[in-house]
């Protein structure tokens, strides 16, 4: 039995050995699969990832465009306060000049009918006058108010 029992065990060993990289193997192939896997998910990462900032340049290009088009309205719109102020005094002070003509030219009306007040009443004592001194003389009265033509 001598002779055998070392063959079996060397058998043994080497059937132990032979599962042992059999198992080994099938973990290299399982690891191997995984590292695949994991390659192919990296891979799909990066492409999301490329993708993502792609996009994220655009997002900041358009945001970029956006302030710009909202500075540009801003000044725009300050422009447009300013000129609308510029119109606002502009009309003020025409209005202010308007009612100053208004009020000379009501100033001038109310010195003229004083005036013309004036030349009546002056006119009214001129004919007293005239009528006392022609009493006082006897004579006719040159006019008597109508006014007649000489053919």
């Amino acid at each position: 039995m001598a002779p055998s029992v070392p063959r079996t065990r060397a058998t043994a060993a080497l059937r132990m050995k032979q599962i042992a990289l059999d198992n080994q193997d099938r973990t290299i192939r399982r690891l191997r699969a995984q590292l695949a896997t994991e390659r192919r998910g990296l891979a799909a990462m990066k492409k999301e990832l490329e993708e993502t900032r792609v996009a994220l340049e655009a997002s900041h290009k358009a945001i970029a465009g956006l302030t710009e088009i909202g500075l540009s309205m801003s000044k725009k719109i300050e422009r447009m306060k300013v000129k609308k102020q510029q119109v606002r005094a502009n009309h003020v002070e025409c209005h202010q000049k308007f009612q100053a003509r208004i009020h000379e030219a009501e100033d001038s009306m109310q010195a003229q009918h004083l005036i013309i007040e004036a030349l009546v009443d002056e006119k009214d004592s001129l004919l007293q006058t005239i009528q006392g001194l022609q009493e006082d003389n006897n004579a006719p009265a040159p006019f008597d108010g109508d006014w007649e033509e000489e053919p």
